[in-house]
């Protein structure tokens, strides 16, 4: 009996050492069992061009840090009640781990961030991409880190335009008395204002109803939200003013930021910034299709005549001095000059 106990116990220590031995050759590619995993939160739906970003990261850094590092993409609001400014709240008090929102959302808690949406400062989407990767983007990025917030890169969004339901805007004039759902941020508010409009902030779960109802007669976004939340269906005109740049910010919390191993900061940055890199070459491509796009589902495309793009750029230009102290003269001139030059 004891003999055979002897044996028993030889078997369970060649076998637990046979065991350690093929973990450790496969270390490469078993991924160890300390995982930090992630949420990842987007305001739009999965195959929106936010939750193909946001999937395209989550992708990046899985294979960058070989399964250690994971994220789960949850769209359309669902983790945080649609309620935008209240997401950013939640990033910053960790209830989030991380999110993908418009940096106009942002300006209402950092208002630096409004020289991105200053009316008619980007002439080409050339300038926007430089001037968000450059010293003006990374002094954004720094600008939040006050609120807990870990910020991996700004990517670009197509210029906003308006819709309406029967509003044609070809001229100048052509804004006055339009009822106008903007985003809840006093450059917006002051823009369709000096404008002529009557702006009408709302929190964007409620827009589409309130389009139905004809509570108000129109919307101003990039164009490929019209067509992802289906728009079109109480909008006949699509109107391409092109009057805002916007752009998306992709965040961690600062909780969720140190829960990634230091090991892995680098390669959750560079996941970041090679996301970033493909989607903004794809995004200016797929402008022109989703413009086709909305035009099939019965929606008129209008442009500015001759002359009148430059009046309306006269008009909005107007309002940056009311935002001087908001955004910081010093940072809003440095943002001027950097376009300039670029």
């Amino acid at each position: 009996m004891k003999k055979t106990l002897e044996l028993t116990r030889r078997g369970v220590v060649k076998g637990l050492t046979a065991a350690a031995l093929l973990a450790a050759s496969c270390s490469f590619a078993v991924p160890a069992f300390a995982q930090t995993s992630l949420r990842l939160a987007v305001p739009d739906p999965a195959e929106s061009s936010v939750g193909r970003a946001a999937t395209r990261f989550a992708e990046l850094v899985n294979e960058k840090t070989k399964g250690e590092v994971t994220f789960q993409v949850f769209p359309d609001g669902v983790l945080f009640g649609k309620d935008q400014n209240a997401a950013i709240n939640q990033l910053g008090s960790g209830a989030l781990d991380g999110l993908i929102l418009a940096s106009s959302v942002y300006a209402s808690f950092e208002p630096k961030m409004n020289a991105i949406s200053l009316p008619y400062l980007f002439a080409n989407y050339d300038q926007l991409k430089a001037y968000l990767a450059g010293a003006p983007g990374q002094e954004l990025l720094q600008s939040i880190e006050r609120m807990n917030i870990k910020g991996l890169g700004f990517f670009l969004r197509t210029f906003r335009d308006v819709t309406a339901r029967d509003r044609v805007i070809t001229k100048a004039e052509d804004f006055k008395g339009l009822t106008l759902r903007t985003p809840n941020n006093p450059l917006f508010v002051k823009l369709f204002q000096a404008l002529g409009a009557n702006p009408t902030p709302m929190a964007f779960s409620e827009v589409y109803s309130a389009l139905q109802l004809k509570a108000i007669d129109g919307q101003e976004n990039p164009v490929e939200v019209p067509y992802n939340n289906r728009f079109y269906e109480v909008q006949g005109q699509l109107n391409l003013t092109q009057h805002v740049a916007d752009s998306f910010l992709l965040a961690l919390s600062s909780a969720a930021w140190n829960k990634i191993p230091e090991q892995y900061h680098d390669a959750v940055q560079d996941a970041a910034k090679e996301m970033i890199v493909e989607h903004d070459a794809n995004e200016i491509k797929q402008e022109e299709e989703i413009i086709g796009k909305l035009k099939e589902k019965g929606m008129q495309v209008n442009s500015f005549a001759d002359g009148e793009l430059a009046k309306v750029q006269e008009i909005a230009r107007g309002i940056y001095g009311d935002f001087k102290d908001q955004i910081g003269a010093d940072f809003m001139q440095t943002s001027i000059d950097f376009v300039k030059s670029n």
